[in-house]
């Protein structure tokens, strides 16, 4: 009888519910930092009001957790087929946006697209990133039966790859990194042939490189940010450099964000300064998206910080058990590629806020102000929740770990 109450107290949270519980606790707790770093938009920025931008956070935090529960309802297979239609209007949107796109509190990069006759923005390179990892975990699965020739992989594989590259890249190289990066691991994970997988990178890294001297070199490809990376690496380097002039003013100022998020967690120390005691939160610039992790650690301290990471990893691990109980291979290949997406920008995050590498801007999953990332985020969990409550109905219908790749190939 109290099995069955609980069962029903817990339907709605459909899928892993430790998942679950884990995103609950990191929505609630994202509430507290950006409620206290927002003061820096009001204040310095004169940027709306605190109350304001806590409100608009909790809003994209609700609109977020609804959107898992109807990506829940939802079956997967059905998004995978889906894909390859929503990647072309990705892509277009992307497109569009290189010409008409928009910069949103003094962003030097067009990267938001605004919908007519709306106040509303977004970004359509995370929808274009995501879109993108789940086209090619079914094109993968759909086509692992046999051998692919050479000329499907460049059309059907490489060819969206640096396509989406290639649009993002000019107004976010570290966006366009990440999809690259983990379009790599999506393939390795993908089982791909390794004699492809290893062209692939060869023919990037040249065309890379061959981008960077005509941007840097030429006024070919105008509207580059190509000065901007290389300034960030630069400015990374020096910060690192033992014999760097400590008093030099040229340093100082391009370090500054570095040095405020690197004081930031120092201050903070084991216990924390408390909640909305931050004291550098007012210097640091982005302190409400791309270095909140800073204003965490100064305010809750290093047991604050460790028990965020420790809820990240809580996630990271049923994510991986997740895939591992999937027996359809697409199910298995979709979740842990949208849980290396969510790695990647956590990871990112945080080394970026300790100095591990250059300046990036790419926001803390489920923690940083700001409305796309956050959608996305959400998305990518939804999905994950509802393979993880396929996983029970499979059993039910006897697809074992025993069955063959052709009988545990959902979407062919």
């Amino acid at each position: 009888m109290n099995e069955q109450d609980t069962e029903n107290r817990f339907e709605f949270l459909k899928g892993d519910k430790v998942l679950w519980m884990v995103i609950l606790v990191i929505s609630i707790f994202s509430i507290f930092p950006v409620y206290s770093a927002s003061s820096n938009l009001e204040y310095i920025v004169n940027n709306g009001t605190t109350t304001g931008h806590v409100i608009k956070h909790m809003f994209f935090v609700v609109l977020g957790l609804a959107i898992m529960r109807v990506v829940g309802m939802v079956k997967y297979e059905y998004i995978g087929k889906l894909s390859s239609i929503l990647l072309g209007l990705m892509i277009i949107l992307l497109i569009v946006t290189m010409f008409t796109g928009q910069t949103i509190d003094g962003a030097s990069a067009s990267r938001w697209l605004k919908i007519p006759g709306t106040p509303i923005s977004f970004q359509p390179s995370s929808f274009a990133f995501l879109m993108l990892i789940i086209y090619l975990c079914r094109y993968l699965t759909k086509k692992i039966t046999r051998e692919r020739l050479p000329i499907e992989n460049i059309m059907y594989i490489f060819g969206p790859i640096l396509l989406v590259f290639v649009l993002v890249a000019k107004d976010n190289g570290s966006t366009a990194l990440m999809i690259l990066m983990v379009s790599i691991i999506v393939l390795i994970i993908g089982q791909l042939h390794w004699k492809y997988i290893a062209g692939f990178i060869s023919a990037s890294f040249i065309a890379i490189v061959l981008f960077l001297i005509i941007a840097l070199n030429t006024n070919l490809i105008g509207g580059n940010r190509v000065h901007t990376w290389m300034s960030r690496i630069e400015t990374f380097t020096s910060s690192k450099a033992k014999t760097a002039d400590v008093d030099d003013e040229s340093v100082k100022a391009k370090n500054y964000q570095v040095m405020q998020a690197k004081a930031a967690i120092v201050h903070g120390g084991i216990t924390g300064m408390g909640p909305g005691k931050s004291a550098l939160k007012q210097m640091l610039p982005q302190s409400a998206s791309d270095f909140i992790f800073a204003v965490i650690v100064e305010e809750y301290g290093l047991i604050g910080a460790a028990f965020l990471i420790s809820m990240y990893l809580i996630m990271m691990i049923r994510i991986v058990m997740i895939a591992s109980k999937m027996p359809a291979f697409f199910g298995s290949l979709l979740v842990l590629s949208l849980g290396v997406m969510i790695f990647v920008q956590l990871s990112v995050n945080i080394a970026v806020a300790v100095n591990l590498i250059p300046v990036t801007g790419q926001p803390l999953p489920l923690i940083s102000y700001g409305g796309t990332s956050m959608l996305v985020t959400y998305l990518q969990l939804g999905i994950i929740l509802n393979i993880s409550s396929r996983i029970q109905i499979y059993d039910e219908e006897g697809l074992g770990k025993k069955q063959s790749v052709a009988e545990i190939n959902d979407i062919a």
